[in-house]
């Protein structure tokens, strides 16, 4: 991640849809259907092609963040039980 310099039309637009959504709609983005797609997008000025690409960005990273969670705890469980007696 070293070195990635984002666009700042691109954190423009992202910023743009989620200031758009509820704050319900941004702690359950599982809720956000077709009829609320096409509000956000509407109402951030973007099309709901770009709406479902963050929301499916989000679920990807938040997946990911969860299989490092994971691998984080094996990691810790197998260095605690190398300090066992």
């Amino acid at each position: 991640m070293k070195g990635i310099q984002p666009d700042e039309r691109d954190l423009a637009r992202i910023e743009a849809i989620i200031n758009s959504m509820t704050i319900k709609e941004r702690r359950s983005p599982g809720i956000v259907d077709g009829s609320r797609r096409r509000r956000v997008a509407r109402g951030s000025g973007t099309t709901v092609q770009e709406v479902n690409d963050l929301l499916k960005q989000f679920k990807q990273v938040k997946k990911m963040m969860k299989n490092l969670s994971k691998l984080g705890k094996a990691g810790r469980a197998g260095a605690l039980s190398a300090f066992k007696l």
